[in-house]
């Protein structure tokens, strides 16, 4: 059969079948856009079809083609080079028909343009509509996956072979030993799940794309990077990265970061995070004015925090004199915690209180006056100082000292 014989003639190509020519544009645009082939299903033959006959689609063609978005998304082909692989078959295949592009019948020429484009304009947006809400399921399926793994990773599973699998497609060894940084967000709530996003490739790029995991958990950002490295050779080191990255974030607010020390294995990721997380909770007991806070440097508050009844008598007996005060231990005790923060000088901490020099060393006085010890000797300045510190861990005097201790 001869090229454009008649109206109906849809065999286009010298003595190729339909199917044949079909299979050679679809080839040729798929070769072109770099997507496979298959994604293309019937939209073809449909085209085809618009063209020589004037058919429009139909419900079942239309179903067919949002499969195939939703086949692209799960491919992990993106909707970019899907909808260029639609563009490139629609015009490869308005080429290779003689029977239009031959004829000098304008209305002709017209209809089939009209047909095609139709066409192709619903078969585009099924296709990407098809693609978009496949990829948000595919988001949302992954995002839930990372959360329980996170979860069971921080918690400890005692399934160490499982967690160890299931580590894998997020790049990571557990093997080897991880950092295990928390971020704490003090202004512009709201900002933690972009916050997140920013992080992770930050992260990437200065730890490269092995060993780094973020994600969120509760009102945090948890980050995991892995130990050894030149960079993170240090918690510390990790801490002032991360804390350097979120400066970079408009309106971010600002950021506490703790750090714990790198432990290896799936129980040393649970140790670290541990680890960070009770030094940020000493860091806010504490009132500590950093913003990154090493693990290592409170582990002595750990310990103390941990021998409860030795703090509270510590706590009874030396401060507990101060009670007597009319206005109750807190502005003495405040002072206290000024004044051994600042390295002992009085002028800082008169800074720091936003009150005059007299009024310090008076308040100073007055410690050393009710408790007997004298926060200007070396020798009775570190008993006061451990006291101070032991009052913060238990919320002393705002929350009542347990009995018996």
């Amino acid at each position: 059969m001869t090229a454009g014989s008649g109206p109906d003639a849809g065999l286009p190509i010298g003595s190729m079948d339909g199917d044949e020519w079909l299979a050679q544009v679809a080839e040729s645009a798929a070769e072109a856009t770099g997507t496979p082939v298959e994604l293309l299903g019937g939209f073809l033959p449909m085209l085809a079809e618009a063209a020589v006959h004037g058919r429009s689609p139909q419900p079942g063609d239309l179903d067919a083609v949002r499969d195939l978005g939703r086949r692209a998304a799960e491919q992990g082909v993106s909707a970019g080079p899907t909808v260029a692989l639609y563009l490139s078959a629609a015009w490869r295949l308005w080429r290779e028909l003689p029977m239009v592009v031959r004829t000098r019948d304008r209305d002709r020429v017209r209809a089939a343009a009209e047909a095609v484009l139709h066409v192709l304009d619903d078969a585009v947006a099924v296709l990407v509509e098809s693609h978009q809400s496949a990829r948000r399921d595919l988001i949302r399926r992954e995002e839930a996956l990372r959360r329980a793994f996170v979860d069971d990773l921080l918690r400890g599973d005692a399934d160490v072979a499982g967690l160890v699998e299931r580590a894998e497609p997020f790049g990571l060894d557990l093997a080897n030993p991880h950092h295990v940084a928390l971020v704490e967000q003090t202004g512009s709530p709201g900002t933690i799940d972009r916050a997140a996003t920013f992080l992770e490739r930050s992260m990437v790029d200065r730890f490269g794309d092995r060993g780094v995991l973020v994600a969120t958990k509760d009102t945090h950002l948890v980050v995991l990077v892995p130990g050894g490295s030149t960079v993170a050779a240090s918690a510390l080191g990790v801490g002032r990265a991360i804390r350097e990255e979120l400066g970079r974030l408009r309106d971010g607010g600002r950021w506490r970061v703790a750090t714990g020390r790198a432990f290896p294995g799936a129980y040393g990721v649970a140790r670290s995070y541990e680890e960070a997380r009770e030094a940020l909770a000493l860091a806010d007991r504490l009132d500590l004015d950093a913003d990154v806070v090493d693990g290592r440097d409170l582990l002595v508050f750990r310990m103390l925090g941990r021998d409860q009844a030795a703090i509270v008598d510590l706590v009874r007996e030396i401060l507990g004199p101060l009670r007597q005060l009319r206005g109750g231990p807190d502005v003495l005790i405040d002072t206290l915690h000024a004044y051994f923060a600042s390295g002992g000088v009085a002028t800082e901490t008169a800074r720091r209180l936003h009150v005059s020099v007299r009024t310090v060393t008076y308040r100073l006085a007055r410690v050393s006056t009710l408790t007997g010890y004298d926060p200007f000797r070396p020798d009775q300045r570190f008993a006061l100082h451990a006291s101070v510190l032991g009052a913060r861990l238990l919320d002393w005097p705002r929350t009542p000292l347990p009995a018996g201790g």
